[in-house]
């Protein structure tokens, strides 16, 4: 083995001083500073008889080093070259290097504190972990409920919303896009951003979990593969959190949780013992789009309710303040609402009556589920005039159906097309033929729905190995001959705008080969990222934002979770669903305003919601819900009505 050389050992001695930070480096610098100051004294004392002391001339050239104001004071030629060395060295050890330390350093600092790294010091907040494309609407939904926040502020004693959102690296782009976003704006001041990861527990705690009022954990987006999915990492922020609690004996914090795999439901309730709710992102989207199958049209009805476009939403108000009321007495006083139904205390959770009679008394313990279009009309104002009370029938179930056949067309491959598959199969009085196109292997297809529960056989799936993006390849496939094409949008590719812009590219090819013939079947695209959907001026499809969808339901669930129980109840096969009738089908007049299409549908145990137009207006849209009650509706041919009633699965009549 070679010896050390001198210089090398101290080279490697004076490097790791260096990188133990700012204190060691400046150290080093002193160091430095010091041995040639004490080198300097040396060499002017023997020659220079200024000097009584190696004190003094150790001094005399400490001053030299830092200050080049006194190079003009020397005398003597040995002096003025020891003294203009010492300057020289001044400017690059004390001036150069010290400047530039500090500077390192102050970089750092401001580095570390844009990063986020410090943990914050709220109480009764909302922890949002995760940045992904589901963040920006889910804080926009946040800040833009102002009904719902006021509550929830009230009811945790709390005077003013704070978000945190917890990221991997937050950065000032992150801060950029938050101001850029119109639901937020000016209001990007009440977001706070720290950088880590939902799995880290020393992240969690710099967020603040164990203080939030409510932790959102929506899901995030990872390679098709990974051993690491959302879900897993949704099941160790859930562990962690509950791992803090009992550490620092803190109560949990409630918790909304998007997970993916339905099948982790068990795991996610052994890894949390407080307060959660679960929304399964596949399940919600895969009912959202058999129910669009079955019902053409309804994706509009979603993206009002589910999306945050402005309009209606759903509520849940509690029955204590109006405990003894019946249905119809308490719709008769909120003129601009309409109200849907009950939740009643069933053990630990809540029995959904939707469509409930007219007659039925509210119990304090109850909550009253509406559709309204800001949470104030939810509310009795003595300014507005009272409705006539409207008497509504028990809902009667309808007849069982002969069953119908759905021939779909899946372009395109993602994670939640077995729960679409298995949705399908749920639904027993509608025989569905399914056949799949991508370039992803049909034999990693169909284990993957093979293993998904629910499936069993009932839904006919067959695998076709084409990329759609081809034109012949599409053709050989013949889309015209199905009922329904859905373009789902993948989860193979880098990013939700790379998988979007595939889906759209497909949308246009596919529009193309449909205008070449006579027969138009239903089309529903599935799009990731917002900010794609202007793109597509004048579409003909029915066009679904999942992200939107989900994080609106997150952060309404967050501020309202009984909802969780009616959007389930809602969007499921069996019980009351949202249905497009044809209003030659009730004994209306020629003219009719809205109260008087409730009160016939009231008498056939439905609940009245709106007007599908056959023609769309100036903006693009055909929904009208909630329409003023005594507006007359004006229908015309092909209008259909937007009815809650109780149904066997059973399709509507298309739109044309």
């Amino acid at each position: 083995m070679l010896p050390f050389r001198i210089v090398d050992r101290v080279k490697f001695l004076v490097e790791r001083q260096l990188v133990k930070g700012a204190g060691f480096q400046l150290l080093v610098v002193a160091a430095f500073i010091a041995i040639i100051s004490f080198i300097g004294g040396i060499l002017v004392v023997p020659l220079d008889g200024d000097f009584d002391h190696i004190g003094n001339a150790i001094w005399w050239a400490f001053l030299r080093l830092t200050d080049p104001g006194y190079l003009g004071d020397d005398v003597g030629a040995w002096q003025r070259i020891v003294s203009t060395l010492l300057t020289i060295s001044g400017y690059v050890v004390f001036m150069g290097t010290l400047v530039a330390i500090l500077t390192r350093w102050l970089i750092a600092r401001m580095d570390e504190l844009e990063r986020g790294l410090t943990p914050v010091t709220l109480k009764n907040h909302i922890v949002v972990l995760g940045w992904s494309s589901q963040t920006l609407p889910l804080l926009s939904e946040l800040l833009g409920s102002t009904g719902r926040m006021r509550r929830f502020l009230e009811k945790h004693e709390a005077s003013r919303l704070n978000l945190v959102v917890l990221a991997e690296e937050a950065s000032a782009e992150q801060v950029h896009e938050l101001r850029m976003e119109p639901g937020i704006g000016s209001r990007a001041r009440q977001v706070i951003l720290r950088s880590g990861l939902a799995i880290q527990p020393d992240a969690l705690h710099r967020v603040a979990c164990l203080d939030a009022a409510a932790v959102i954990v929506p899901s995030s987006v990872h390679e098709a593969g990974s051993l690491v999915t959302s879900d897993v990492e949704t099941v160790k922020a859930l562990l962690s959190i509950a791992a803090q609690a009992r550490h620092f004996q803190s109560p949990l914090p409630f918790v909304v949780a998007e997970l993916q795999d339905v099948r982790k439901l068990p795991v996610i309730e052994r890894a949390y013992p407080g307060a959660v709710e679960v929304v399964a992102g596949d399940v919600t989207i895969s009912r959202l789009m058999v129910q669009n199958i079955l019902h053409p049209g309804l994706s509009e009805v979603y993206n009002e309710l589910l999306a945050g476009e402005g309009g209606n939403e759903l509520y849940v108000r509690s029955g204590e303040p109006v405990a003894g009321m019946t249905l119809g007495e308490l719709s008769a006083q909120r003129p601009e609402a309409i109200v849907l139904g009950l939740l009643q205390p069933a053990g630990q959770g809540w029995q959904v009556r939707l469509v409930a009679p007219s007659d039925t008394r509210i119990e304090a313990v109850d909550r009253v589920v509406l559709m309204a279009r800001s949470y104030d009309a939810t509310e009795a104002d003595s300014h507005k005039a009272a409705l006539p009370e409207i008497r509504r029938n028990p809902a009667r179930m309808p007849p069982v159906p002969a069953k119908s056949r759905h021939r779909v067309l899946v372009l395109g491959w993602n994670r939640r097309v077995p729960s679409l598959v298995a949705e399908m199969a749920s639904y027993g009085h509608s025989d569905f033929e399914v056949d799949v196109v991508s370039v992803v292997p049909a034999s990693e297809r169909e284990r993957a729905i093979s293993r998904y529960p629910g499936v069993n056989g009932g839904v006919g799936c067959r695998h076709l190995e084409a990329d759609y993006m081809v034109e012949e390849e599409l053709r050989q496939v013949a889309p015209a001959d199905y009922d329904a094409i859905l373009l789902v949008s993948s989860d193979r590719l880098a990013s939700g705008e790379e998988a979007d812009a595939r889906a759209m590219v497909g949308y246009l090819q596919l529009e193309d080969l449909l205008s070449e013939g006579s027969r138009r079947p239903q089309l529903i695209m599935e799009l990731s990222d917002p900010d794609n959907r202007q793109l597509l001026y004048g579409h003909q499809s029915e066009m679904m934002i999942s992200s939107m969808i989900l994080s609106h339901v997150l952060a309404q669930v967050a501020l309202r979770r009984e909802l969780r129980v009616v959007l389930d109840e809602l969007f499921t096969v069996g019980g009351p669903e949202i249905q497009f009738r044809d209003p030659s089908d009730y004994p209306l007049p020629a003219s009719a305003d809205f109260l008087l299409l409730e009160k016939t549908l009231a008498a056939e145990g439905e609940v009245a919601l709106g007007i599908y137009r056959k023609q769309a207006d100036e903006r693009g849209h055909r929904l009208q819900l909630n329409p003023p009650r005594r507006d007359y509706l004006e229908l015309t041919p092909g209008d259909r009505l937007v009815v809650l009633a109780v149904s066997v699965d059973t399709p509507d009549p298309g739109i044309l």
